[in-house]
């Protein structure tokens, strides 16, 4: 028998959503002079009524965000509803995979766009769903969508970035991340993939470091940036779309895995996909020769179930990546290279920058860390967390 939660549940709405009414003839009521009955109804002495941003909602609990990406589990009625995994989020549409394998294009039940959350999307591409059909023996019975997406369950892997200020949950539910650099056309950047590799460590999945358009460059003048991140334990696979170098390796990682593919625009990530899984179809672009930057030619994230097993993610090219909810405190601590220094220091705040007594600097000076790798998280904390 399936569950059926119940109870109420307080919880935040956004501001938009608070039903609140624009008075009529502005211009008219300056005019005439606010009486004192105007003074006294203007007045908000309680959060209760109308303008408040709260609301009562029946039949839901309470999670923590970093589990569920909302603080609300709405209950539903799962002996009438379907679930499903999202493969893209279009607008105001998602797209819903079935667990019966039916494909299916929902919308989202209003009382979830209305809660108030820290997330710039509701929905995101990897969400496990419930979903009510709206059709019957294949005829629609509305026009905007075949079903509506009634709950979003629990996450457990998220890659999420910070834009204008909220989170940007790109993807939900992986095992791994899959970090596309180019060695060139556009030229590979070393602090973005640290940005990235930091977030898969705050997300608790692997990082697998990607260089393709190897066949630009002499493979030679990668190595030490190679044997950097290989001597941190990181997978690390040189790859050429053009020549087909190492899609084979490549096709091994992806098999039975949930993984993400994240990267800036131009780097070759919906070309890799082609060459992985030939077919596919997906739109690629190329790199400007103005200004050696790539083209966004996915424009949202997507799920790619693959022939061998498992599934993988394109995402848009990403310019920048910021952090999200890491402090500057913290960064030390997710890099495994200069991690055992870090009790080593005299203070215990220390951010291993101008503090005297340094574990961390001084381990630096004595070559046990690599110069490149603590110029990178001095740049890390200086441009993007202080």
């Amino acid at each position: 028998m399936a569950k059926k939660r119940s109870g109420n549940l307080r919880a935040n709405f956004r501001k938009k959503h608070q039903g609140r009414v624009r008075r009529g003839d502005l211009t008219r009521d300056f005019r005439e002079g606010d009486s004192q009955d105007d003074a006294v109804q203007s007045e908000r002495l309680t959060g209760k009524g109308e303008l408040t941003r709260k609301r009562t909602i029946q039949g839901a609990d309470s999670t923590p965000d970093s589990a569920a990406g909302m603080h609300v589990q709405v209950s539903v009625d799962e002996v009438n509803l379907l679930q499903g995994r999202v493969l893209s989020v279009h607008g105001l549409q998602s797209k819903v995979l079935g667990d019966n394998g039916v494909l299916y294009a929902c919308a989202v039940r209003q009382v979830l766009k209305s809660l108030s959350t820290s997330q710039r999307n509701v929905i995101v591409a990897g969400d496990r769903v419930w979903f009510r059909s709206e059709s019957r023996d294949g005829v629609s019975l509305k026009s905007e969508a075949d079903g509506m997406i009634e709950r979003v369950e629990p996450r457990t892997g998220m890659i999420s970035r910070t834009s204008r200020g909220r989170q940007h949950v790109l993807v939900s539910n992986i095992d791994a991340m899959l970090i596309i650099a180019s060695a060139e056309q556009p030229g590979i950047k070393p602090a973005l993939i640290d940005r990235m590799i930091l977030t898969a460590h705050q997300c608790e999945i692997e990082p697998i470091v990607i260089i393709n358009k190897v066949d630009l460059i002499d493979l030679v003048d990668l190595q030490p940036l190679i044997g950097v991140y290989s001597a941190l334990g990181y997978r690390v696979l040189p790859t050429s779309a053009e020549t087909g170098q190492n899609v084979e390796f490549l096709r091994a990682l992806l098999k039975n895995r949930q993984t993400a593919l994240a990267g800036q625009s131009g780097v070759g990530k919906s070309s890799l996909l082609n060459a992985v899984q030939p077919g596919l179809g997906l739109a690629i672009g190329a790199v400007s020769s103005d200004n050696d930057k790539g083209k966004h030619t996915t424009t949202a994230s997507q799920l790619i179930p693959l022939a061998d097993g498992g599934a993988v993610f394109d995402t848009p090219g990403i310019r920048q990546f910021q952090l999200w909810d890491i402090s500057a405190s913290e960064v030390a601590g997710l890099m495994p290279d200069l991690r055992p220094y870090v009790s080593g220091c005299r203070y215990p705040d220390c951010l291993h920058l101008a503090e005297d007594d340094c574990a961390v600097k001084n381990a630096v000076a004595d070559a046990r860390i690599d110069a490149r790798r603590y110029d990178a998280y001095c740049h890390l904390l200086e441009e993007e967390l202080m």
